[in-house]
């Protein structure tokens, strides 16, 4: 992997991602089901990550899909929910993946991952790593910087300028796509509560049948999205 050029901003994938998520089966109902109220993230109970891992992903993801704006945040569709999830399931200790060397850092992405780390082992090395960088930076670790701090820390990672290992370079390229997939990706896995995201983009979800309208061009899709699960929004 590479480093990604230029930060994004909010809205330039937020219209454009959601294609890439992968959605898989169909609604178990026909019947609208309401999403039960969700525990509020300071008591959520983690399956993967650790307090000080928790107020980072919580802090960063926050900069990264911002609550501000005409859409909902990171924090409304409960993002670190879905990574903390993914860190404790397969995705994190990459079982389905090949990880046998060697590992060359500076290999390019079509060679594949270049990591001897899984997922969830680069979070828990690189959070840390980073936050000592912040409190020498700019006086405190990430979580416990103020807005403008943060987007320049997190510019900082994105650009390879704190001097993380080299099995953790692609930190940033991990966290920022797995804060899309976690905005974009079914309600079934812990992020985008309430479809929210799928709503603001106007993305049927899991619906069953819908082939006359790809075809039907600037009319509004008159039905909400489903989840997996059957839940409507």
């Amino acid at each position: 992997m590479t480093h990604h050029p230029d930060y994004p901003s909010r809205r330039s994938f937020l219209k454009t991602s959601a294609a890439g998520v992968v959605l898989s089966g169909l609604a178990q109902s026909a019947a609208a089901r309401e999403a039960p109220a969700p525990v509020p993230l300071d008591q959520y109970e983690r399956e993967y990550l650790n307090a000080d891992e928790w107020a980072f992903v919580m802090a960063a993801t926050a900069r990264l899909i911002p609550s501000e704006g005409d859409g909902p945040g990171a924090i409304e569709t409960r993002v670190p929910v879905f990574i903390d999830r993914q860190l404790a399931g397969d995705f994190g200790t990459a079982d389905d993946w090949y990880m046998e060397g060697p590992h060359v850092a500076d290999a390019a992405p079509a060679f594949g991952w270049q990591s001897p780390l899984n997922p969830a082992e680069i979070y828990r090395q690189a959070i840390p790593a980073f936050d000592a960088w912040c409190t020498q930076t700019h006086g405190a670790a990430f979580a416990a910087l103020d807005p403008a701090q943060q987007d320049e820390a997190l510019t900082a990672l994105q650009k390879g300028e704190v001097g993380l290992a080299p099995e953790l370079r692609d930190f940033f390229t991990i966290l920022l796509a797995n804060t899309k997939e976690g905005y974009f990706a079914d309600p079934l896995y812990g992020g985008n509560h309430g479809m929210q995201a799928w709503v603001y983009i106007g993305f049927p979800g899991a619906r069953a049948a819908f082939r006359e309208w790809p075809e039907r061009h600037n009319i509004p899709y008159p039905l909400g999205p489903v989840s997996i699960s059957g839940e409507r929004a």
